[in-house]
């Protein structure tokens, strides 16, 4: 089968610990992960893991049935890049003497719509949000210019192009199943 890049969103509680759980999925299935982050949800105490691996259908809705028996995981599902909004942030910290004397470097950040937020005598860093392409991209044409420093890039943070949050229904389904036991 072929392989593509698939996103995995879990919601989970946080609980200590529990990224290790999620992370061994994939270690156990020799599947390497391309990117991975963490953050609060909109949802209090929820939190989001937005996973990027490349593997086939089979094996990511696997691992996503596994990830979503773990204890403390809410939810978990897997999408393909047209069923999500992604984006990622990048940092180049690229010298300044070369950004000055060649114009090209100012014409190469600018193409790329991204923009310089430090500037000092040695060196200036460029900021850069959007796709892992164009962020790949720009990447590649400051090093063709021996300008680039160092390099960083934050892991893919995504949102469903769906209308609902499949989470919510979740939550509020689980929270009257709660109400109905009580009564």
């Amino acid at each position: 089968m072929e392989k593509k890049l698939y996103t995995i969103i879990v919601h989970s509680e946080n609980f200590a610990g529990l990224l290790n759980q999620v992370t061994a999925v994939f270690t156990r299935r020799q599947i390497n992960i391309e990117s991975l982050n963490v953050s609060a949800s909109s949802i209090k105490g929820v939190h989001k893991y937005t996973i990027t691996a490349w593997t086939d259908p089979d094996t990511i809705e696997k691992v996503t049935k596994q990830i979503t028996k773990k204890i403390d995981v809410l939810q978990a599902h897997y999408f393909t890049d047209d069923e999500i909004y992604q984006h990622e942030i990048a940092l180049y910290k690229i010298t300044t003497p070369i950004l000055e004397s060649r114009p090209e470097v100012s014409k190469i950040i600018r193409k790329h719509t991204a923009r310089i937020v430090e500037v000092n005598e040695v060196f200036s860093i460029v900021e850069k949000n959007g796709m892992s392409e164009e962020i790949t991209s720009l990447y590649e044409e400051l090093r063709a210019q021996e300008c680039v420093l160092q390099f960083v890039r934050s892991g893919r943070v995504a949102i469903t192009t769906s209308c609902f949050e499949r989470v919510n229904e979740y939550l509020a389904d689980r929270e009257a199943k709660y109400l109905q036991r009580k009564q």
